[in-house]
Protein backbone atom coordinates (compact mmCIF):
# COMPACT_ATOMS: atom_id res chain seq x y z
CA UNK A 1 0.00 0.00 0.00
CA UNK A 2 1.27 3.47 -0.85
CA UNK A 3 2.68 5.61 1.95
CA UNK A 4 0.22 8.42 1.21
CA UNK A 5 -2.68 6.07 1.93
CA UNK A 6 -1.74 6.34 5.61
CA UNK A 7 -1.96 10.13 5.82
CA UNK A 8 -5.10 10.12 7.97
CA UNK A 9 -3.86 7.24 10.12
CA UNK A 10 -0.59 9.13 10.61
CA UNK A 11 -2.48 12.13 11.95
CA UNK A 12 -4.87 10.08 14.04
CA UNK A 13 -2.32 7.93 15.84
CA UNK A 14 -0.50 11.04 17.08
CA UNK A 15 -3.71 12.80 18.06
CA UNK A 16 -5.18 9.75 19.79
CA UNK A 17 -1.97 9.18 21.76
CA UNK A 18 -1.91 12.81 22.87
CA UNK A 19 -5.59 12.95 23.78
CA UNK A 20 -5.47 9.67 25.69
CA UNK A 21 -2.49 10.93 27.71
CA UNK A 22 -4.54 13.99 28.70
CA UNK A 23 -7.07 11.70 30.35
CA UNK A 24 -5.60 10.90 33.75
CA UNK A 25 -6.05 7.16 34.32
CA UNK A 26 -3.63 6.80 37.22
CA UNK A 27 -3.81 3.43 38.95
CA UNK A 28 -2.60 3.68 42.55
CA UNK A 29 -3.37 0.05 43.34
CA UNK A 30 -5.73 -1.36 45.91
CA UNK A 31 -8.73 -0.58 43.71
CA UNK A 32 -7.86 3.12 43.39
CA UNK A 33 -8.20 3.73 39.67
CA UNK A 34 -10.49 5.30 37.08
CA UNK A 35 -10.38 4.37 33.39
CA UNK A 36 -13.91 5.39 32.40
CA UNK A 37 -13.18 8.56 30.41
CA UNK A 38 -10.43 6.85 28.44
CA UNK A 39 -12.67 3.84 27.78
CA UNK A 40 -15.46 6.13 26.58
CA UNK A 41 -13.00 7.96 24.33
CA UNK A 42 -11.78 4.72 22.73
CA UNK A 43 -15.31 3.36 22.35
CA UNK A 44 -16.40 6.55 20.61
CA UNK A 45 -13.48 6.42 18.15
CA UNK A 46 -14.26 2.77 17.34
CA UNK A 47 -17.96 3.51 17.01
CA UNK A 48 -17.16 6.19 14.44
CA UNK A 49 -15.45 3.42 12.41
CA UNK A 50 -18.68 1.41 12.30
CA UNK A 51 -17.74 -1.04 15.04
CA UNK A 52 -19.92 -1.94 18.01
CA UNK A 53 -17.64 -1.66 21.02
CA UNK A 54 -18.84 -2.85 24.42
CA UNK A 55 -17.94 -0.83 27.47
CA UNK A 56 -17.86 -3.13 30.50
CA UNK A 57 -17.28 -2.03 34.10
CA UNK A 58 -16.06 -4.42 36.75
CA UNK A 59 -16.66 -1.74 39.42
CA UNK A 60 -17.72 1.90 39.26
CA UNK A 61 -15.43 3.67 36.78
CA UNK A 62 -13.15 0.62 36.30
CA UNK A 63 -13.91 0.39 32.60
CA UNK A 64 -12.90 -1.96 29.79
CA UNK A 65 -13.66 -1.81 26.07
CA UNK A 66 -14.00 -4.84 23.76
CA UNK A 67 -14.85 -4.83 20.04
CA UNK A 68 -14.70 -7.47 17.32
CA UNK A 69 -13.77 -6.80 13.70
CA UNK A 70 -15.21 -9.61 11.53
CA UNK A 71 -12.68 -11.32 9.27
CA UNK A 72 -13.14 -12.48 5.71
CA UNK A 73 -12.64 -16.16 6.61
CA UNK A 74 -15.22 -17.35 9.18
CA UNK A 75 -13.36 -20.65 9.54
CA UNK A 76 -10.10 -18.99 10.58
CA UNK A 77 -9.23 -18.63 14.27
CA UNK A 78 -9.62 -15.19 15.82
CA UNK A 79 -6.73 -12.98 16.93
CA UNK A 80 -6.75 -10.80 20.04
CA UNK A 81 -5.09 -7.37 20.16
CA UNK A 82 -5.00 -6.03 23.71
CA UNK A 83 -3.69 -3.00 25.57
CA UNK A 84 -4.31 -1.35 28.92
CA UNK A 85 -5.81 2.06 29.60
CA UNK A 86 -4.38 2.67 33.09
CA UNK A 87 -1.00 4.21 33.91
CA UNK A 88 1.23 4.36 36.96
CA UNK A 89 1.39 7.55 39.06
CA UNK A 90 3.51 10.49 37.93
CA UNK A 91 4.73 13.43 40.05
CA UNK A 92 4.50 16.63 37.96
CA UNK A 93 7.25 18.24 40.05
CA UNK A 94 9.76 15.74 38.66
CA UNK A 95 8.84 16.17 34.98
CA UNK A 96 10.03 18.81 32.51
CA UNK A 97 6.57 18.68 30.87
CA UNK A 98 3.36 18.02 32.79
CA UNK A 99 2.83 14.24 32.68
CA UNK A 100 -0.80 14.59 31.56
CA UNK A 101 -0.31 17.37 29.03
CA UNK A 102 -0.02 15.11 25.98
CA UNK A 103 2.13 17.85 24.48
CA UNK A 104 3.46 17.30 20.96
CA UNK A 105 6.74 19.16 20.69
CA UNK A 106 9.56 18.87 18.16
CA UNK A 107 8.25 15.60 16.77
CA UNK A 108 7.73 13.93 20.16
CA UNK A 109 4.56 13.16 22.16
CA UNK A 110 5.12 13.69 25.89
CA UNK A 111 3.30 12.30 28.91
CA UNK A 112 2.49 9.35 31.12
CA UNK A 113 1.40 6.51 28.86
CA UNK A 114 3.33 7.65 25.80
CA UNK A 115 5.16 4.31 25.92
CA UNK A 116 3.23 2.36 28.56
CA UNK A 117 0.89 2.01 26.74
CA UNK A 118 -1.56 4.54 25.35
CA UNK A 119 0.59 4.67 22.24
CA UNK A 120 -0.31 1.06 21.45
CA UNK A 121 -4.01 1.66 22.12
CA UNK A 122 -3.87 4.61 19.72
CA UNK A 123 -2.14 2.50 17.07
CA UNK A 124 -4.73 -0.27 17.22
CA UNK A 125 -7.61 2.21 17.04
CA UNK A 126 -5.96 4.06 14.14
CA UNK A 127 -5.53 0.80 12.21
CA UNK A 128 -9.19 -0.17 12.80
CA UNK A 129 -10.32 3.22 11.48
CA UNK A 130 -7.91 2.94 8.53
CA UNK A 131 -9.54 -0.34 7.55
CA UNK A 132 -13.00 1.22 7.81
CA UNK A 133 -12.01 4.08 5.50
CA UNK A 134 -10.37 1.83 2.92
CA UNK A 135 -12.97 -0.93 3.05
CA UNK A 136 -10.44 -3.55 4.12
CA UNK A 137 -10.93 -6.43 6.53
CA UNK A 138 -8.45 -8.89 8.02
CA UNK A 139 -8.71 -12.59 7.18
CA UNK A 140 -9.11 -13.52 10.85
CA UNK A 141 -11.65 -12.03 13.22
CA UNK A 142 -9.73 -9.42 15.23
CA UNK A 143 -10.82 -8.79 18.80
CA UNK A 144 -9.72 -5.47 20.32
CA UNK A 145 -9.59 -5.36 24.13
CA UNK A 146 -8.54 -2.27 26.07
CA UNK A 147 -8.42 -2.98 29.75
CA UNK A 148 -8.36 -1.49 33.22
CA UNK A 149 -6.02 -2.32 36.11
CA UNK A 150 -3.08 -3.89 34.28
CA UNK A 151 -0.72 -1.76 36.38
CA UNK A 152 -2.00 -3.50 39.53
CA UNK A 153 -3.37 -7.05 39.60
CA UNK A 154 -5.73 -6.95 36.56
CA UNK A 155 -8.56 -7.86 38.95
CA UNK A 156 -10.70 -5.03 37.54
CA UNK A 157 -9.55 -5.56 33.98
CA UNK A 158 -8.35 -8.54 31.97
CA UNK A 159 -8.80 -11.02 34.80
CA UNK A 160 -12.39 -9.91 35.31
CA UNK A 161 -13.11 -10.00 31.56
CA UNK A 162 -11.68 -13.50 31.19
CA UNK A 163 -13.63 -14.90 34.13
CA UNK A 164 -16.97 -13.15 33.57
CA UNK A 165 -17.11 -12.55 29.80
CA UNK A 166 -15.06 -15.31 28.14
CA UNK A 167 -17.51 -15.37 25.23
CA UNK A 168 -16.06 -12.05 24.02
CA UNK A 169 -12.85 -13.90 23.12
CA UNK A 170 -14.45 -16.90 21.45
CA UNK A 171 -12.23 -18.39 18.79
CA UNK A 172 -9.09 -16.45 19.80
CA UNK A 173 -6.01 -18.67 19.64
CA UNK A 174 -3.25 -16.03 19.81
CA UNK A 175 -2.91 -12.53 21.18
CA UNK A 176 -0.53 -9.63 20.67
CA UNK A 177 -0.08 -7.01 23.32
CA UNK A 178 2.38 -5.00 25.31
CA UNK A 179 6.14 -4.73 24.85
CA UNK A 180 7.98 -5.97 21.80
CA UNK A 181 8.62 -5.13 18.17
CA UNK A 182 10.53 -1.93 18.99
CA UNK A 183 14.02 -0.95 17.86
CA UNK A 184 16.99 -1.69 20.09
CA UNK A 185 20.22 -0.12 18.80
CA UNK A 186 23.11 -2.22 20.13
CA UNK A 187 26.84 -2.13 19.50
CA UNK A 188 28.12 -5.51 18.41
CA UNK A 189 31.46 -6.78 19.72
CA UNK A 190 33.05 -5.95 16.34
CA UNK A 191 31.93 -2.31 16.63
CA UNK A 192 28.94 -2.46 14.28
CA UNK A 193 25.63 -0.93 15.32
CA UNK A 194 22.87 -3.51 14.94
CA UNK A 195 19.14 -2.87 15.04
CA UNK A 196 17.33 -5.59 16.95
CA UNK A 197 13.56 -5.96 17.20
CA UNK A 198 12.78 -8.17 20.22
CA UNK A 199 9.36 -9.83 20.14
CA UNK A 200 8.21 -11.23 23.47
CA UNK A 201 7.20 -14.88 23.21
CA UNK A 202 7.02 -15.43 26.95
CA UNK A 203 6.98 -13.86 30.39
CA UNK A 204 8.34 -14.78 33.78
CA UNK A 205 5.64 -15.64 36.28
CA UNK A 206 4.64 -13.19 38.97
CA UNK A 207 5.20 -14.03 42.63
CA UNK A 208 4.40 -11.00 44.79
CA UNK A 209 4.93 -12.07 48.38
CA UNK A 210 3.91 -10.88 51.82
CA UNK A 211 6.23 -11.76 54.68
CA UNK A 212 5.34 -11.51 58.35
CA UNK A 213 6.60 -12.29 61.82
CA UNK A 214 5.11 -11.96 65.29
CA UNK A 215 7.08 -11.39 68.45
CA UNK A 216 6.95 -9.98 71.93
CA UNK A 217 6.16 -6.28 72.23
CA UNK A 218 8.14 -4.27 74.72
CA UNK A 219 10.14 -1.20 75.59
CA UNK A 220 12.90 -0.35 73.16
CA UNK A 221 15.43 0.05 75.94
CA UNK A 222 15.13 -3.53 77.20
CA UNK A 223 16.68 -6.72 75.83
CA UNK A 224 14.26 -8.66 73.63
CA UNK A 225 15.16 -11.99 72.03
CA UNK A 226 11.74 -12.28 70.39
CA UNK A 227 11.91 -9.21 68.12
CA UNK A 228 9.62 -9.41 65.05
CA UNK A 229 11.41 -6.55 63.28
CA UNK A 230 14.75 -8.29 63.63
CA UNK A 231 13.32 -11.56 62.30
CA UNK A 232 11.79 -9.95 59.20
CA UNK A 233 14.88 -7.83 58.56
CA UNK A 234 17.09 -10.91 58.65
CA UNK A 235 14.83 -12.76 56.21
CA UNK A 236 14.75 -9.77 53.86
CA UNK A 237 18.54 -9.59 53.94
CA UNK A 238 18.86 -13.29 53.10
CA UNK A 239 16.42 -12.93 50.19
CA UNK A 240 18.19 -9.85 48.86
CA UNK A 241 21.60 -11.54 48.97
CA UNK A 242 20.46 -14.87 47.49
CA UNK A 243 22.12 -15.88 44.24
CA UNK A 244 19.52 -17.57 42.06
CA UNK A 245 20.97 -20.19 39.68
CA UNK A 246 21.03 -19.59 35.94
CA UNK A 247 18.56 -21.67 33.91
CA UNK A 248 17.95 -21.99 30.19
CA UNK A 249 14.35 -22.41 29.05
CA UNK A 250 13.63 -23.21 25.38
CA UNK A 251 12.71 -19.56 24.79
CA UNK A 252 15.81 -18.04 26.40
CA UNK A 253 17.92 -20.59 24.52
CA UNK A 254 16.34 -19.44 21.22
CA UNK A 255 16.74 -15.78 22.23
CA UNK A 256 20.45 -16.09 23.02
CA UNK A 257 21.10 -18.10 19.85
CA UNK A 258 19.35 -15.60 17.55
CA UNK A 259 20.73 -12.52 19.28
CA UNK A 260 24.20 -14.03 19.03
CA UNK A 261 23.75 -14.64 15.30
CA UNK A 262 22.63 -11.02 14.81
CA UNK A 263 25.67 -9.53 16.57
CA UNK A 264 28.18 -12.07 15.26
CA UNK A 265 28.70 -14.11 18.43
CA UNK A 266 28.42 -17.90 18.42
CA UNK A 267 26.63 -19.04 21.54
CA UNK A 268 27.71 -22.63 22.16
CA UNK A 269 24.79 -23.53 24.39
CA UNK A 270 24.84 -27.15 23.24
CA UNK A 271 28.56 -27.66 23.74
CA UNK A 272 29.43 -30.86 25.66
CA UNK A 273 29.45 -30.21 29.38
CA UNK A 274 27.86 -26.76 29.08
CA UNK A 275 26.66 -25.72 32.52
CA UNK A 276 24.31 -22.70 32.56
CA UNK A 277 25.24 -21.58 36.05
CA UNK A 278 28.97 -21.78 35.28
CA UNK A 279 29.15 -20.92 31.59
CA UNK A 280 26.15 -18.73 30.74
CA UNK A 281 27.52 -15.50 32.32
CA UNK A 282 30.49 -15.68 29.95
CA UNK A 283 28.21 -16.12 26.94
CA UNK A 284 26.19 -13.07 27.97
CA UNK A 285 29.37 -11.04 28.41
CA UNK A 286 30.37 -11.88 24.82
CA UNK A 287 27.01 -10.61 23.55
CA UNK A 288 27.94 -7.13 24.76
CA UNK A 289 25.14 -4.56 24.88
CA UNK A 290 22.65 -7.04 23.39
CA UNK A 291 22.83 -9.15 26.55
CA UNK A 292 20.52 -6.64 28.25
CA UNK A 293 17.64 -8.26 26.34
CA UNK A 294 18.10 -11.55 28.18
CA UNK A 295 20.01 -10.94 31.43
CA UNK A 296 16.78 -10.51 33.40
CA UNK A 297 15.26 -13.74 32.14
CA UNK A 298 17.93 -16.40 32.68
CA UNK A 299 17.04 -16.96 36.32
CA UNK A 300 14.43 -16.34 38.97
CA UNK A 301 14.54 -13.18 41.06
CA UNK A 302 13.17 -11.91 44.37
CA UNK A 303 13.60 -8.25 45.26
CA UNK A 304 12.55 -6.90 48.68
CA UNK A 305 10.41 -3.83 48.01
CA UNK A 306 8.49 -2.98 51.19
CA UNK A 307 8.98 -2.96 54.97
CA UNK A 308 6.35 -2.23 57.60
CA UNK A 309 6.65 -2.36 61.36
CA UNK A 310 6.26 -0.28 64.49
CA UNK A 311 4.77 3.10 65.30
CA UNK A 312 7.31 4.63 67.71
CA UNK A 313 11.09 4.39 67.96
CA UNK A 314 11.14 3.33 71.61
CA UNK A 315 8.49 0.62 71.25
CA UNK A 316 9.33 -2.87 70.00
CA UNK A 317 6.24 -3.89 67.98
CA UNK A 318 4.59 -7.28 68.20
CA UNK A 319 4.35 -7.63 64.41
CA UNK A 320 6.49 -6.82 61.38
CA UNK A 321 6.10 -7.42 57.68
CA UNK A 322 7.71 -7.01 54.28
CA UNK A 323 6.91 -7.23 50.59
CA UNK A 324 8.94 -9.06 47.97
CA UNK A 325 8.58 -8.92 44.19
CA UNK A 326 9.39 -12.40 42.94
CA UNK A 327 9.56 -13.50 39.28
CA UNK A 328 9.66 -17.12 38.16
CA UNK A 329 10.76 -18.79 34.93
CA UNK A 330 8.63 -21.50 33.29
CA UNK A 331 8.99 -24.69 35.30
CA UNK A 332 10.53 -22.92 38.26
CA UNK A 333 7.62 -22.46 40.65
CA UNK A 334 8.35 -25.46 42.88
CA UNK A 335 12.04 -24.65 43.31
CA UNK A 336 11.21 -20.97 43.90
CA UNK A 337 8.84 -21.85 46.72
CA UNK A 338 11.38 -24.22 48.28
CA UNK A 339 13.98 -21.45 48.19
CA UNK A 340 11.60 -19.01 49.85
CA UNK A 341 10.85 -21.51 52.62
CA UNK A 342 14.57 -21.84 53.27
CA UNK A 343 15.34 -18.11 53.05
CA UNK A 344 12.53 -17.02 55.36
CA UNK A 345 13.29 -19.78 57.85
CA UNK A 346 11.07 -21.03 60.66
CA UNK A 347 10.69 -17.59 62.22
CA UNK A 348 9.05 -15.77 59.28
CA UNK A 349 5.94 -16.75 57.35
CA UNK A 350 5.18 -15.91 53.73
CA UNK A 351 2.29 -16.13 51.30
CA UNK A 352 1.40 -14.98 47.81
CA UNK A 353 -0.15 -11.55 47.63
CA UNK A 354 -0.51 -12.02 43.88
CA UNK A 355 0.58 -14.90 41.68
CA UNK A 356 0.39 -15.57 37.96
CA UNK A 357 1.98 -18.21 35.75
CA UNK A 358 5.05 -17.99 33.58
CA UNK A 359 4.27 -18.05 29.86
CA UNK A 360 6.06 -19.44 26.84
CA UNK A 361 4.54 -19.30 23.34
CA UNK A 362 5.96 -21.05 20.28
CA UNK A 363 8.55 -19.11 18.28
CA UNK A 364 8.06 -21.37 15.26
CA UNK A 365 4.36 -20.45 14.98
CA UNK A 366 3.01 -18.70 11.83
CA UNK A 367 1.95 -15.71 13.95
CA UNK A 368 5.58 -15.11 14.97
CA UNK A 369 6.68 -15.43 11.35
CA UNK A 370 4.06 -12.83 10.38
CA UNK A 371 5.36 -10.39 13.02
CA UNK A 372 8.91 -10.91 11.79
CA UNK A 373 7.88 -10.35 8.17
CA UNK A 374 5.91 -7.19 8.99
CA UNK A 375 8.86 -5.62 10.80
CA UNK A 376 11.38 -6.55 8.14
CA UNK A 377 9.12 -5.14 5.43
CA UNK A 378 9.74 -1.68 6.90
CA UNK A 379 13.30 -2.24 8.15
CA UNK A 380 14.93 -4.91 5.96
CA UNK A 381 18.28 -4.49 7.73
CA UNK A 382 16.82 -5.14 11.16
CA UNK A 383 16.97 -8.42 13.08
CA UNK A 384 13.82 -9.78 14.72
CA UNK A 385 14.62 -11.93 17.75
CA UNK A 386 12.44 -13.75 20.29
CA UNK A 387 12.77 -12.82 23.97
CA UNK A 388 11.17 -13.57 27.30
CA UNK A 389 9.89 -10.60 29.28
CA UNK A 390 11.30 -10.10 32.76
CA UNK A 391 7.95 -8.75 33.97
CA UNK A 392 4.37 -9.50 33.03
CA UNK A 393 1.37 -8.22 31.09
CA UNK A 394 -2.31 -9.00 30.61
CA UNK A 395 -1.20 -11.92 28.42
CA UNK A 396 -1.12 -13.93 31.65
CA UNK A 397 -4.82 -13.35 32.18
CA UNK A 398 -5.78 -14.23 28.61
CA UNK A 399 -3.70 -17.41 28.83
CA UNK A 400 -6.46 -18.77 31.10
CA UNK A 401 -8.54 -19.09 27.94
CA UNK A 402 -5.79 -21.01 26.15
CA UNK A 403 -4.66 -17.95 24.18
CA UNK A 404 -0.94 -17.89 23.32
CA UNK A 405 0.43 -14.40 23.98
CA UNK A 406 3.12 -12.34 22.27
CA UNK A 407 4.48 -8.90 23.09
CA UNK A 408 4.26 -6.84 19.91
CA UNK A 409 4.00 -3.04 20.03
CA UNK A 410 6.05 -2.01 16.97
CA UNK A 411 7.97 1.27 17.28
CA UNK A 412 10.92 2.63 15.30
CA UNK A 413 12.96 4.11 18.14
CA UNK A 414 15.87 6.45 17.35
CA UNK A 415 19.37 5.88 18.73
CA UNK A 416 19.91 7.43 22.13
CA UNK A 417 16.29 7.30 23.31
CA UNK A 418 16.03 4.50 25.86
CA UNK A 419 12.55 3.07 25.51
CA UNK A 420 12.94 0.73 28.48
CA UNK A 421 13.80 3.65 30.77
CA UNK A 422 10.48 5.27 29.81
CA UNK A 423 8.45 2.53 31.48
CA UNK A 424 7.26 4.04 34.77
CA UNK A 425 10.00 6.67 34.40
CA UNK A 426 10.16 10.47 34.36
CA UNK A 427 9.64 12.41 31.09
CA UNK A 428 8.03 9.47 29.29
CA UNK A 429 7.73 10.25 25.59
CA UNK A 430 7.47 8.71 22.14
CA UNK A 431 8.58 10.07 18.73
CA UNK A 432 5.87 10.83 16.21
CA UNK A 433 7.71 8.82 13.58
CA UNK A 434 7.81 5.82 15.91
CA UNK A 435 4.01 5.88 16.09
CA UNK A 436 3.65 6.14 12.32
CA UNK A 437 6.01 3.21 11.81
CA UNK A 438 3.94 1.26 14.34
CA UNK A 439 0.70 1.85 12.47
CA UNK A 440 2.19 0.54 9.23
CA UNK A 441 3.76 -2.54 10.81
CA UNK A 442 0.64 -3.37 12.84
CA UNK A 443 -1.55 -2.95 9.75
CA UNK A 444 0.65 -5.26 7.70
CA UNK A 445 0.84 -7.89 10.42
CA UNK A 446 -2.88 -7.99 11.11
CA UNK A 447 -3.67 -8.00 7.39
CA UNK A 448 -1.32 -10.87 6.50
CA UNK A 449 -1.19 -13.19 9.52
CA UNK A 450 -2.40 -16.67 8.64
Amino acid sequence: MRVEDFATADEEVVRFTSELIRIDTTNRGGGDGDERRAAEYVAERLGEAGLEPRLLESAPRRSNVVARIPGTDPAAPALLVHGHLDVVPADPAMWSTHPFSGEVREGVVWGRGAIDMKNAVAMAVAVARHWARTGRRPRRDTVLAFTADEEASAAYGAQWLVRTHPELFAGCTEAVGESGGHTEHVRAPDGRTVRLYPVAAGERGTAWLRLWASGTAGHGSRPNSDNAVQAVAAAVARIGEHRWPHRLTPLTRAAITEIGAAVGVKADLDAPGFDPDRDLPGVLDRLGEAAALVRGTVRESANPTMLNAGYKVNVIPSDAGAGVDGRVLPGGRESFEAAMDELTGPRVGWEYEHSSPALESPVEAPVFAAMRAALLAFDPSGHVVPVCMAGGTDAKQFSELGIAGYGFTPLLMPPGLDRDAMFHGVDERVPVEALRFGVRVLDRFLSTVE
